[in-house]
């Protein structure tokens, strides 16, 4: 597959992941841990996109915490575009400010915003979907979001409710709606024609440019002043003092929701219907069903990983001890994660709660468990 001229894949990576605590910490998130193979997920992020952008046009957002392992997991790519932010702002500063740069740089660019810790699994399907993405978003003030196909009623994610069909797996968006109950979830499932909303967007660094400074008045002329000072000795500076100023606000709310409300034909908000084996690994139970879908060796529906281990009697479980011998004796759906200086124990119904003890460690000031 050629290179894409004039694309930009701008990579969100300041998350803290700490629904994975407790392997994700601060400086070692979910974004650069090895969940599932041997290369961590930014870094299987950045090698899917690769065949259709040169290195040197990728841009990583992140945090102080991570920067610096980032920059050694990505070694191909250039230190400077791997930027930190002085404070977590949400989304839409994050892509924003990418936006203002790449418009100054190149003023034909198109960016393609994607999370740092996701899981594709058909990756040539994936870049065909991308591909109509960057020429929809190339050829006008056009707004790209992929939907994922999705295969059950889940109530973790957000959806997208799609409206004209234009071509084949091309949709005009007719709304997003926030995480649903399990009865809407339901609803949505067996309507046909709503999609889970994987964070993946499309747009040229002009549209989005101009967008924000309709929906986001007051945080858009701190961006511009930001993307002035990129390439010079104030940079840091400015982006130090102005950069906390700005709206924290995802971009879905920011720009993507008040589009979709000015109804079809006059958003320009397009969606691509994408089934390519997607999951965000949001959770460690959602770990555990994927690799016991792509692990057929997993014995007796267990993950166990372990320098040796042994089952008896045990089924659903995923546990992670890569320096001992694991046995498991008659236990069912239970989640056990060692690190050298934590343990963690739940079930996989429990996984979504485990945030809740990094919040209890910050208000307990444990910080070195964080």
């Amino acid at each position: 597959m050629p290179l894409t001229p004039h694309f930009y894949p701008v990579i969100l990576a300041g998350g803290s992941g700490t629904r994975f605590w407790p392997r994700s910490r601060r400086k070692m998130a979910k974004q650069v841990l090895n969940l599932d193979g041997d290369r961590s997920m930014i870094q299987q992020t950045v090698a899917r996109l690769l065949p259709l952008s040169d290195p040197a046009k990728f841009w990583v957002i992140t945090n102080d915490y991570l920067s610096a392992v980032i920059g050694r997991q990505l070694k191909g790519l250039p230190k400077r575009q791997i930027v930190s932010e002085p404070a977590a702002r949400n989304t839409a500063p994050a892509i924003g400010l990418a936006a203002f740069i790449l418009q100054r740089m190149d003023s034909n660019a198109v960016i393609g915003m994607f999370p740092a810790d996701h899981v594709i699994k058909d990756e040539k399907a994936f870049r065909t979907v991308l591909s109509q993405g960057i020429k929809l978003a190339a050829s006008g003030a056009n707004m790209v979001v992929m939907g994922i196909a999705p295969t059950r009623p889940e109530t973790g994610y957000g959806y997208i409710e799609a409206g004209e069909q234009l071509s084949d797996g091309l949709y005009r968006v007719r709304r997003f709606t926030e995480k649903p109950d399990q009865q809407r979830a339901q609803q949505f499932l067996s309507a046909g024609n709503y999609l889970w909303n994987g964070g993946i967007f499309v747009w040229s660094a002009r549209t989005l440019v101009s967008a924000i400074r309709e929906h986001l008045p007051k945080t858009a002329p701190l961006l511009e002043d930001i993307a002035g000072a990129w390439g010079t000795p104030k940079f840091r500076r400015v982006f130090k003092s102005v950069y906390p100023k700005c709206e924290s606000i995802s971009i879905d709310y920011a720009v993507l929701e008040p589009r979709s409300a000015k109804g079809e034909q006059a958003s320009n908000l397009y969606c691509l219907r994408a089934d390519f084996g997607w999951n965000d690994l949001g959770s460690w139970t959602a770990l555990f069903e994927h690799r016991l879908a792509n692990s057929p060796a997993a014995e007796n529906s267990n993950v166990i990983e372990a320098k040796d281990n042994f089952v008896l009697n045990a089924a659903g479980n995923y546990i992670y001890s890569p320096k001992k011998f694991v046995a498991a004796v008659g236990v069912k759906d239970v989640v056990v994660v060692e690190t050298d200086d934590a343990l963690l124990i739940t079930t996989r119904e429990h996984s979504q709660d485990v945030g809740k003890v990094v919040k209890q460690l910050a208000e307990r000031k444990l910080n070195k468990l964080i």
